[in-house]
């Protein structure tokens, strides 16, 4: 389904193949020799979204452009089925395996893996030729790559990232206050926007 967003169109190249349920919403650009399979969705949320020639877009994948981070997937690009990406660079070459999550303002180097359920977190940068080992947690600039269990060393370097101020424009919560309704009222009305699309 090819849907127009704040007046911007997905373009596909012909030699590249989108599944009839997949979902390409606003400014997507994807691009030769490309294949978007079953249930991905690719969209466009006041940033484009560009599929490098040759990547691959697995099932149920979610590859999401913001206002202030476009996703920009390289050549050759292997994003793995239910993957979760928004707002990052990837360069070329990168294989991100199943379940792996790659969030705002992170870039992964070219020729990188990220493992099965591995995650880039906010603002990372990821450099060639990296790996990121199943389950585990990339985060900071220098890169520190953590297993899970580890909350207390990704929270060392993930707290000064600053997710909510970043991703929302919203102040971290005092303790014992919730950042949801701030959460919910802002990203609501953004994502309100959809409310005027049209498939083409």
């Amino acid at each position: 389904m090819l849907i127009t967003h704040e007046g911007r169109s997905p373009t596909v190249h012909p030699t590249a193949y989108v599944a009839p349920n997949a979902t390409l919403c606003g400014d997507v650009r994807v691009g030769a020799g490309c294949r978007v399979l079953f249930g991905a969705v690719l969209t466009a949320e006041g940033g484009p979204v560009e599929v490098g020639e040759s990547s691959i877009v697995m099932e149920n994948a979610v590859l999401r452009g913001t206002r202030r981070d476009p996703l920009i997937l390289g050549r050759q690009v292997l994003v793995g089925p239910t993957s979760y990406l928004t707002g990052c660079r990837v360069e070329d070459e990168v294989f991100l395996a199943t379940g792996s999550r790659v969030f705002n303002g992170a870039r992964i180097g070219t020729r990188s893996e990220v493992r099965i359920n591995g995650i880039v977190h906010l603002r990372t940068v990821l450099p060639a030729d990296s790996t990121v080992p199943i389950g585990w947690i990339a985060v900071g600039d220098p890169v520190r790559i953590l297993p899970s269990e580890d909350h207390d060393g990704i929270w060392a370097v993930q707290k000064p990232l600053d997710f909510p101020g970043y991703v929302f424009g919203l102040d971290r919560p005092a303790e014992g206050e919730s950042l949801m309704p701030g959460i919910a009222d802002r990203f609501g009305r953004s994502l309100g926007r959809h409310s005027d699309d049209e498939q083409v």
